[in-house]
């Protein structure tokens, strides 16, 4: 199965996160999908696959589907392989939103055989039914070879049928059960944490920090020329760049530590404890580094009539501010919070004026006394 942090996002269209542990882990769930449609229907071998948060168009022929799971001799080698959605019984069970028995792959119009030829593996029988969260497919449950040696019946067909739609609404519930946990400290849009959980969040760090003689970092990150983005296309296509973005920052954020909070508007934090000036500095880099290059709005939007145009790039300048190197281990706990989050903003407004799209650390005051 592919790691956490990399199966999360599978579901990040569905739900937000603001990394605060919650009932059920995803990565274990979607296993036991996997050992449950075995005991169902026992296989040589079996995967799951979805598609990606923001890769989905209107049109299901545009997708890409990713094993995210697998069982079986090639397991390993399958996960986070892709497959388009115009390829494969998997390709056409997502399209049409129906199963699909195959008896004779290699006499079945809708077999891709690249999978047998690169792993050195002989699909013999397959069968594969739909994913759905609500009435939407998001993917494909795939058995091959039964494990007896004799191809898949239409037996076998009805009761994967019915395990996947009990999997769908297992999916539903774990999805509500995050977003019911993550309402109170998520902001809206981008599932980011919101700014009161942000200033909570932040002065129990800078307590942590004290206790332990550690540090903790602050990044103020905000995007460069947003407002043209609302101005050529739309409130709404800036609201789904917002989206993107805190999507983007989930994705090169990976510490289990770190607090990603939108701010308010085209800002954002990012809280990094444990992290020293150098090393805090790298993650911002990597976050502007990432904002550049991404590809924002692809795809189509039920607000857009068409495609939309964006020519970009979208870039972002960031401060960095680090506890207690910047700002001094003296005074209350809502003034150390107050005057980190001061510095590192100050450090970001010196990188706009600088000219933009660039990393600026605060010159902040004296780090005494420790």
């Amino acid at each position: 199965m592919l790691p956490a942090t990399e199966l999360e996002v599978f579901l990040e269209r569905y739900r937000h996160d603001t990394g605060v542990p919650e009932t059920m882990d995803p990565g274990r769930f979607i296993q036991e999908v996997l050992q449950r449609a075995n005991a169902f229907v026992p296989s040589e071998a079996g995967s799951v696959l979805l598609d990606h948060p923001f890769e989905r168009s209107g049109d299901p022929a545009g997708a890409v589907l990713y094993f995210i799971a697998a069982f079986g001799p090639a397991a390993d080698s399958l996960l986070g392989a892709s497959i388009a959605t115009t390829e494969g019984v998997v390709g056409h069970v997502y399209r049409n939103g129906e199963s699909h028995l195959g008896v004779e792959p290699r006499k079945d119009p809708f077999f891709y055989p690249r999978f047998d030829e690169t792993h050195a593996f002989r699909t013999e029988s397959l069968l594969a039914v739909p994913i759905r969260i609500e009435n939407s497919v998001c993917g494909v449950l795939e058995m091959v070879n039964r494990l007896d040696g004799m191809p898949f019946d239409e037996r076998d067909r009805a009761l994967l049928e019915i395990f996947a739609s009990y999997t769908s609404v297992s999916i539903q519930n774990l999805l509500d059960a995050r977003r019911a946990g993550a309402a109170a400290r998520s902001d809206d849009l981008t599932g980011l944490a919101n700014d009161r959980f942000f200033h909570r969040r932040l002065a129990e760090d800078l307590d942590h920090a004290d206790a332990a003689a550690g540090r903790v970092a602050l990044l103020f990150m905000d995007l460069d020329n947003f407002k043209t983005v609302n101005d050529r296309h739309g409130h709404l296509a800036g609201s789904q760049v917002l989206k993107e973005v805190g999507y983007l920052l989930r994705r090169a954020v990976r510490s289990p530590r770190v607090t990603l909070a939108r701010y308010g508007g085209d800002e954002f934090v990012i809280i990094l404890p444990g992290f020293d000036i150098e090393a805090a500095t790298h993650v911002a880099e990597e976050i502007r580094t990432a904002i550049r290059s991404q590809a924002f709005l692809r795809g189509r939007f039920s607000w857009a009539s068409g495609p939309v145009e964006f020519t970009g790039p979208l870039t972002c300048s960031v401060g960095v501010a680090v506890y207690p190197d910047h700002v001094p281990r003296i005074g209350t706990s809502d003034h150390r919070r107050n005057q980190l989050l001061r510095a590192s903003d100050q450090a970001m407004y010196a990188a706009k004026a600088a000219g933009k799209d660039r990393v600026v650390v605060t010159e902040g005051e004296p780090a005494t006394p420790k």
